[in-house]
C-alpha cells in the first residue's frame, strides 16, 4: 500500500475534509486542501497548522499558486465532473514518483442517459467499462495503474464507487527515490 507517514500530499475535492483528516491522522507532514466552494472545510482542520486552504480552486484553471513543496501524493475525490478533466491539471503539481489516488465516480463518466433513477448507475457492465477507460486514460498520460479497487462505502443514493491508485513514474534516467513511500 502507499503511506502518507512524512509525505506532503494534495487534496482535491477537499470539501469538509475527509480525506485531509484521514492523510493526517495517517502522518501527512503537510496537505494542501484544493476546492471549489469556501468556507467548507471543518474547523478542527481549518485551524490546524499541516492544512494549506486553497479555496474557491477549480484545479482545471489552477497554477500551483500557493504550493511551496513538491507533492507526493494527491487525492481526489471530485463531483459533477470527470476524472479525465481532472487528472491532467494534477499531474502538473505533483513530482515525479508521486502517488495519485483517486475516488472513481461512475455516474460522473457514463454519459447521462446511462445514469439511472436518482443518479444511480446500476448496470455493472458500465462500471466496468469506466474502469477500463479511466485506466486506460491514465496510462495514456504516462501514469502507471498500480490498481483498482471497489470503495467499502456507497456513495450517495447508493452508488459504487471505486479507488484507482496511480504512480506518476521517475524521469528514465532519474534516482527511484522519489518513486519510495514517504514514510
Amino acid at each position: 500500500g502507499v503511506s502518507a507517514a512524512g509525505c506532503i500530499a494534495l487534496d482535491v475535492g477537499a470539501s469538509s475534509g475527509g480525506f485531509t483528516d484521514c492523510l493526517l491522522q495517517a502522518g501527512a507532514a503537510k496537505v494542501y486542501a484544493v476546492d471549489v466552494g469556501y468556507g467548507q472545510l471543518a474547523w478542527k482542520l481549518r485551524e490546524d497548522p499541516r492544512v494549506v486552504k486553497i479555496e474557491r480552486t477549480n484545479i482545471r484553471h489552477y497554477d500551483g499558486a500557493g504550493i511551496t513543496d513538491k507533492i507526493d501524493l494527491a487525492v481526489l475525490d471530485v463531483s459533477f465532473i470527470s476524472l479525465k478533466s481532472v487528472i491532467p491539471a494534477v499531474l502538473k503539481l505533483i513530482k515525479e514518483g508521486a502517488y495519485l489516488i483517486a475516488l472513481i465516480k461512475p455516474q460522473f463518466e457514463v454519459e447521462k442517459d446511462e445514469v439511472g433513477s436518482h443518479g444511480v448507475v446500476h448496470d455493472p457492465a458500465l462500471h466496468q467499462r469506466v474502469l477500463v477507460e479511466i485506466g486506460a486514460f491514465s496510462r495514456d498520460l504516462g501514469l502507471t495503474v498500480l490498481g483498482i479497487r471497489e470503495s467499502p462505502l456507497k456513495g450517495p443514493s447508493g452508488n459504487r464507487e471505486f479507488f484507482i491508485c496511480l504512480m506518476k513514474p521517475p524521469e528514465r534516467g532519474a534516482e527511484r527515490r522519489g518513486a519510495q513511500r514517504c514514510g
